[in-house]
């Protein structure tokens, strides 16, 4: 029974409940008006349209077409205007203010720095300009009286052959507020396992690695993910439905990977929006993550690309608490899995659960 003083869970209320993402990606999160402003800056040809609204609405037209090659192209636009230092700072900035904005309390942003090397830039100047793209980001979002703290995940592209280098980086960096690796880029044909020799130096290194698994292609992914590489954490990992089985009755049988997942309580980096943008779910009420938050899985909520799917963590929660009637308490578990999960320091994450979290969702809940 709902506490009769809670605030009722609407779209405005959601704002302004912390939250924390695990699952976003940089070049999918521009500002269309800064899209704009750095390809004149820079050179950049080729945009579809100089207005900002128009450029937004093309973004998510194009991202929900069904055509890959469509979808790549937004990308390419992006990453188009990311290729200096001065770019990269503007772009970190930004998303970490428009995070804050949303009500994020803590981040993990992903980008791949080989994406960035057109125009010459070395990996190591690329991670230093978004680091103090971010830096500045906080201190603006802190000074506007919502402070966030960001932590960046480095991705390697997984059809290329640059995974120990990413890797490399990534430990090289991690003192500097990089917190963790991933590979990113098509699954199918592109196994994790072609990348086992940066998963093995990470291990040695102690460091935090994220796979992308599950999204795109099936259960075969998510085990060698787990199984071969030693993910801890699952990017999307939405197809783990496919070893799950409900019967005419309602019962409920798990497969013996899907029982592993659940049992070892790997987090899952589900992200809405996106999914019915790839096809992964026909919309939001039959997306697996109903079922899986029922099953009590290590269920998280994410953006993917904000610009793409013409999303935000507050729209993404709305969305859920529409298709499934979810209340406060849901979303305060959401939101507790994902720092849990955070690749940052145990201190730290139970900083940010005891000492903003769990007060920002009693005020809500009225306790």
């Amino acid at each position: 029974m709902s506490n009769p003083s809670s605030a009722p869970v609407t779209p405005e209320a959601i704002l302004g409940a912390p939250k924390v993402l695990l699952h976003d990606h940089l070049d999918g999160g521009l500002r269309p008006a800064t899209v704009i402003d750095l390809a004149e800056s820079s050179g950049y040809s080729g945009l579809p349209t100089t207005d900002a609204a128009e450029l937004g609405a093309w973004f998510r037209d194009a991202a929900d077409s069904g055509s890959l090659v469509r979808y790549l192209e937004t990308f390419a636009h992006t990453c188009g205007v990311m290729q200096d230092e001065a770019g990269l700072v503007r772009v970190a900035a930004e998303c970490a203010e428009d995070l804050a904005a949303d009500g994020v309390v803590y981040a993990e942003v992903r980008y791949a720095p080989e994406l960035f090397c057109e125009r010459g830039l070395e990996l190591d100047a690329i991670v230093e300009a978004v680091q103090a793209g971010f830096r500045e980001g906080e201190r603006r979002a802190a000074a506007a009286g919502r402070p966030i703290r960001i932590g960046t995940l480095l991705c390697a592209m997984r059809q290329n052959a640059r995974s120990l280098e990413i890797a490399e980086l990534a430990v090289r960096y991690r003192d500097a507020g990089v917190v963790g690796f991933d590979i990113a880029g098509p699954e199918a044909g592109f196994p994790p396992t072609r990348n086992l020799d940066a998963f093995e130096y990470l291990r040695q290194q102690n460091a935090h690695f994220t796979i992308h698994a599950g999204e795109a292609f099936g259960l075969p992914s998510i085990w060698e993910a787990l199984q071969h590489c030693g993910a801890e954490r699952l990017g999307h990992g939405v197809r783990i439905i496919d070893d799950i089985t409900v019967a005419d009755d309602g019962t409920v049988q798990l497969g013996r990977l899907a029982a592993y997942v659940r049992d070892r309580r790997i987090p899952l980096e589900m992200c809405p929006s996106s999914n019915l943008q790839t096809g992964a779910a026909p919309s939001i009420a039959e997306h697996p993550i109903g079922l899986l938050t029922r099953l009590r899985f290590r269920v998280t909520v994410n953006t993917d690309n904000r610009l793409m799917s013409g999303c935000s963590m507050s729209s993404e929660m709305a969305a859920l608490v529409e298709a499934f009637g979810y209340g406060w308490a849901d979303l305060q578990w959401f939101t507790i899995n994902a720092m849990k999960s955070a690749f940052i320091g145990f201190e730290e994450r139970l900083a940010i659960i005891n000492d903003v979290i769990k007060p920002g969702y009693a005020k809500l809940m009225g306790v």
